[in-house]
């Protein structure tokens, strides 16, 4: 499996080091090897300030509120690539929430990009048994890169 990640930090809150790629592409692999997949993939990884992504989620979804993570899925299997999409995170949300559940930067940071490549390749939450069915992937993946606490 080769997976292409595309970055591009557009904050100042939060230093994104060489090994905070490492592990966000081993969580993506870890995500798409939980579900059998297999190929050449690309995800975009933006990492943004509360004020974008409030901004981004007021455009995309109508919702006039910051969130820590949106999704945004190509759903492009055309050609030898595979184009899963688009996570957009916010620092500054990983950085509250981490403080708030009590573990670390990685460790927020890893769960959302986890929960994004899920909504990436067809995941979501809308209703409880699809919640039930995400969180039960999202633990398997995070029991994988010993994570999960």
């Amino acid at each position: 499996m080769i997976v292409n990640i595309l970055y591009d930090d557009r904050q100042d809150k939060m230093e994104i080091t060489d090994e905070n790629i490492n592990a966000i592409e081993k969580t993506v692999i870890a995500c798409l090897e939980t579900e059998g997949m297999d190929g050449t993939f690309e995800v975009s990884v933006s990492f943004v300030t509360n004020e974008e992504i409030k901004e981004l989620n007021k455009l995309y979804r109508n919702v006039d509120s910051e969130t820590d993570v949106l999704s945004f899925p190509l759903d492009d299997d055309e050609g030898e690539i595979i184009m899963l999409g688009d996570i957009v995170l916010s620092t500054e949300k990983i950085i509250e929430q981490a403080e708030e559940f009590g573990h670390s930067l990685e460790r927020e940071m890893l769960y959302l990009v986890a929960h994004s490549t899920l909504h990436l390749i067809g995941y979501d939450h809308m209703d409880d048994e699809e919640k039930l069915e995400m969180r039960q992937r999202e633990k398997e993946v995070m029991k994988e890169l010993q994570l999960f606490k």
